[in-house]
């Protein structure tokens, strides 16, 4: 997979993107970012890239003509390739799961970060999704962006080294992940439960499918209502609700 970020700040990602899972993918040749700094298209001689908004308001816009300029860049160093074309916006849809396993399929992903009160409107023409990590605003889109790479980037095949990993998250599944143990058997009066630790796998399998909508009943509710439920799952989640 090949990542543009379209940024007035790249050294943001120098960092998280070279780290960890991302870094050695980068490393293996599973994934190739690049950062562009826009305002190095901008065709102004002061290398602008905002604006006063027409008929007033509050702050500046970004201006369309660097935007356009550094994608015509990017098309014509890979023109091969079909792109995605991310734009950073709080009034985009809300990015989820489900989102970051769409882009996981695809070739090439382009993603344009946000800075000041907003976008030319004429930016949006440009892109192919609107995207937010959340109800809430913050001062660029760079963080947003670096979210949704990590999110979708670990879902590459081998990427995690086992594929059983990203399958079985939290959201994944349409659950909550189910509770998870590891050694010593006892911590400070707190034990492992016996059914994890007695190598009978069907009754594994029930006791997390059980705990997972343990967890979901209590916590995301929301996500039940979402599901359709097979018949074990309805009768798992009565018992729930009795105990």
């Amino acid at each position: 997979m090949r990542i543009d970020v379209l940024t007035l700040f790249p050294k943001m990602f120098e960092g998280p993107m070279g780290e960890s899972i991302l870094g050695k993918a980068q490393e293996k040749g599973q994934l190739e970012i690049k950062l562009s700094n826009f305002r190095d298209y901008s065709a102004n001689k002061h290398h602008t890239v905002d604006d006063y908004p027409y008929g007033g308001g509050a702050g500046m816009l970004l201006k369309v003509q660097p935007i356009y300029d550094n994608l015509e860049a990017i098309k014509k160093a890979s023109p091969d390739t079909k792109k995605r074309i991310v734009l950073l916006d709080p009034a985009g849809a809300p990015f989820n799961q489900k989102m970051a396993e769409d882009f996981s399929q695809e070739e090439h992903l382009v993603f344009i970060c946000g800075h000041y009160e907003g976008y030319d409107e004429r930016i949006r023409s440009l892109v192919t999704d609107e995207v937010s990590i959340g109800d809430y605003v913050l001062t660029g889109g760079e963080l947003g962006a670096m979210v949704m790479i990590d999110a979708t980037v670990r879902l590459l095949p081998e990427v995690l080294g086992n594929e059983l990993s990203a399958k079985t998250d939290s959201h994944s599944t349409g659950l909550l992940e189910h509770p998870q143990y590891t050694r010593p058997a006892v911590f400070n009066d707190m034990e492992v439960p016996e059914v994890l630790k007695n190598g009978n796998h069907k009754l594994i399998e029930t006791w997390q499918l059980k705990e997972a909508l343990r967890r979901t009943w209590q916590r995301r509710p929301d996500m039940l209502e979402k599901m359709e439920l097979t018949a074990e799952m309805e009768e798992l989640l009565e018992e729930i609700k009795q105990e």
